[in-house]
């Protein structure tokens, strides 16, 4: 069963932000998810270009931004510029998406895209094929550690659907509230990229959380 982990710093130490940094690379994890709030699209500010500049010095692994804001366009070639290798706007948030999602590519970035966990996938079918990577949100974006909402496992298995009908090779990825109580069940429903903050950098070993979601067995197969 092959999918990717994408630990979100916004769990991180900031106080010891590189050794969490360093800590990803020596694991087991493929990406870093990057969270980027801007206090007006959701009701929290994270952090923004000066950190993540400062987190591309030591990254090892691809950078996965996730713009959390308003008015994504004015800052696609900002991130490109600091290193982004996926760059992810929200549905809600744009008023032209098919225009962003090809000026995402054409900074050299993979063009995502995100959906609340109240937004239909189909409202993504007319741009199935302009997509690289589908993020569903299973909390309501804003804030780390929050409940993962359990119709997410039904929405991801019509998302796969919608996408093969469309003949579109976007991932998917689901953001919000994943741990081992449910990383299986995202990945048999057809999750291809996990985020998980708290329940890698909360554990008590993350290098171990981070290879356990990794490597996921069935529980008969244990």
């Amino acid at each position: 069963m092959s999918h990717l982990l994408a630990p979100s710093l916004l769990a991180a130490d900031f106080a010891n932000l590189q050794r969490d940094v360093e800590m990803v690379n020596a694991s087991e994890a493929h990406w870093f998810h990057l969270d980027v709030m801007d206090g007006v699209f959701v009701p929290n500010i994270s952090f923004g270009m000066p950190v993540i500049s400062a987190i591309a010095k030591h990254a090892a692994k691809p950078l996965d931004v996730h713009l959390m804001i308003v008015d994504p366009d004015r800052y696609i070639s900002t991130f490109a510029g600091l290193g982004a290798h996926v760059l992810t706007v929200h549905l809600e948030a744009c008023t032209h998406v098919h225009r962003t999602l090809g000026a995402i590519r054409e900074a050299g970035m993979k063009a995502g895209i995100a959906l609340n966990p109240h937004t239909s996938v189909e409202l993504l079918r007319d741009v199935a094929l302009d997509i690289d990577l589908v993020c569903l949100m299973s909390v309501n974006p804003g804030f780390g550690g929050q409940s993962f909402i359990e119709r997410t496992f039904q929405k991801t298995r019509q998302l796969k659907a919608m996408l093969r009908e469309e003949g579109s090779d976007a991932l998917i990825e689901i953001d919000g509230g994943v741990g081992m109580a449910n990383a299986l069940q995202l990945v048999e429903a057809g999750a291809d990229v996990l985020v998980a903050g708290s329940s890698v950098f909360g554990a008590s070993d993350p290098m171990a959380a981070a290879r356990d979601l990794v490597h996921l067995e069935p529980a008969n197969s244990r």
